[in-house]
């Protein structure tokens, strides 16, 4: 097997952004640029944007990086392996999430078993929550606290390579200790991130993602990360707990070479909420007087409540299609528990008035809170389901509540004596069965959950999305979706 081939020789330093092959009966792992994890049976990958920035940031500085994708090349873990033990890398970083932390440990190991001077180096959101936990557990050499992965592993090259000081938010072994630099700091300014390379990052290999209805497709993150950032139950915040952003001009221009230099025709921003105010305002500004607005369309996360119609109608003119909204609960007990900062009643109407300026809004729902009774969780179900049948909403998925142990609602699970799984019983956190007690038994939940994606087969929705049809691209689209649900939804919350 030969070596992967060089990018610069400026520094004879080889640095692999990897994702190591894992799998199970259950299905391939999604780890990169995923909130939530699941184990997905259908391939489907999404392109992870801050290990992308790293790789770039390191390219640019002259180190020797690799691309080192298994998940999306979908290659075996022998074969990727066998790479590692060939290549020798200097330096291998590998992100995380819990159901997988341990898998990584082991995995770690192997690689130092390999290539015992390979400097490796774990960062996520498991692992910024517990850096000490994945430095004791396995051999790893670094563990990086807070989302900027990008700045922060430039930092551990340099450091490892020029002498640099280490950052905060970096934990390390001198010797036989375990050290850490203090907590992590977001005092990078984002403005300073250059455009990211994608031929060096391989964006082909997730350019055909299901969300997409023009192809290809490619993901963006102006934010970091969401500023709301106060859902209980999410992750993120704990990556992030200041929201920063790039400027307008600077996604402008990153869109816009996009569409010139590589025909993207769909781009996903995946920040936690995208901007609003006169950043959106103006961001759709640029959009509309350039007429990029009619080269692409452009798919966000956004929030109930926050945005009017006449905004809706300017990213729709600005070339906005696709929105992502957290339902999340139909009872307002829950919503407030959770800190998701809406009213019920801001759920049909900010669909109905997404839906009237021409976007298509996405529902997210989750069921299984521990104090919901069935009743609550039906309450849910029926408003997503009177949302979709009247076309205020196109597309939705549901999952099972998951309190990640980064977040409030996990510490307050665990404090109130609601979790039904051992401690550190990590595995456990994938989704396909519940670790919270309920009053739902856990075929209850399967059953609510499966019922969401049995609404795409009604004679309702299909004929509201026949209707809809304008272009064979909407057909393909369609197609895509349904293969989705009947191979990947449909088939992990199956009994």
């Amino acid at each position: 097997m030969n070596r992967p081939e060089r990018n610069s020789l400026k520094k004879d330093f080889s640095v692999f952004i990897s994702y190591p092959s894992i799998k199970s009966e259950k299905g391939t792992a999604q780890i990169g640029q995923n909130r939530q994890f699941q184990w997905f049976k259908q391939h489907s990958v999404i392109y992870p944007i801050v290990p992308a920035y790293a790789a770039t940031l390191l390219g640019r500085e002259g180190y020797d990086v690799f691309w080192d994708d298994a998940i999306a090349k979908e290659e075996d873990y022998e074969t990727w392996l066998s790479r590692i033990e060939e290549s020798k890398p200097d330096l291998i970083a590998i992100e995380t999430k819990t159901p997988v932390v341990k898998r990584h440990w082991e995995i770690i190991n192997q690689i130092k078993e390999k290539s015992p001077h390979t400097k490796t180096v774990l960062m996520g959101d498991h692992v910024t929550k517990l850096p000490e936990e994945s430095m004791e557990k396995s051999k790893t050499d670094f563990v990086i606290t807070g989302g900027d992965y990008d700045f922060i592993l430039l930092n551990i090259c340099n450091h490892l390579t020029k002498g640099d000081n280490l950052e905060s938010g970096i934990w390390y072994r001198d010797e036989e200790h375990i050290i850490n630099t203090g907590k992590f700091n977001l005092n990078h300014d984002l403005n300073k991130l250059p455009l990211i390379d994608r031929e060096l990052t391989m964006w082909k290999l997730y350019s055909e993602n299901g969300n997409y209805k023009y192809l290809p497709g490619t993901y963006t993150m102006v934010g970091r990360d969401c500023w709301w950032g106060r859902c209980k139950f999410c992750s993120w915040p704990s990556l992030y707990p200041k929201y920063r952003t790039r400027s307008p001009e600077s996604l402008f221009e990153e869109i816009k070479q996009l569409v010139e230099k590589y025909k993207v025709k769909e781009v996903m921003d995946d920040t936690g909420t995208f901007p609003v105010g006169d950043w959106l305002k103006e961001f759709c500004g640029l959009m509309i007087d350039s007429g990029l607005n009619k080269k692409v369309r452009i798919s966000c996360n956004m929030r109930f409540g926050i945005l009017k119609y006449e905004d809706y109608l300017l990213m729709r003119k600005a070339g906005f299609r696709f929105l992502l909204f957290g339902l999340e609960s139909a009872n307002q007990e829950t919503l407030d528990m959770i800190d998701k900062g809406i009213k019920v009643e801001d759920i049909r109407h900010g669909c109905m008035i997404a839906k009237k300026a021409g976007l298509n809004p996405h529902l997210t729902v989750m069921i299984g809170y521990p104090w919901e009774t069935y009743k609550m969780a039906q309450n849910t179900i029926n408003l997503a389901k009177d949302i979709f049948e009247e076309g205020y909403a196109d597309t939705l998925q549901a999952t099972i509540v998951m309190p990640y142990p980064n977040t409030s609602l996990y510490k307050e699970c665990k404090k109130n004596n609601l979790l039904e799984i051992k401690h550190r019983d990590w595995e456990k956190f994938d989704m396909r069965s519940k670790i919270l007690k309920s009053p739902l038994k856990e075929e209850q939940i399967k059953e609510l959950t499966s019922s969401l994606y049995k609404l795409f087969f009604t004679p309702k929705y299909a004929w509201n999305q026949f209707i809809s049809i304008r272009n064979p691209d909407d057909v393909k689209y369609l197609f895509r979706g349904f293969s989705k649900i009947v191979g990947k939804h449909l088939r992990d919350f199956a009994r």
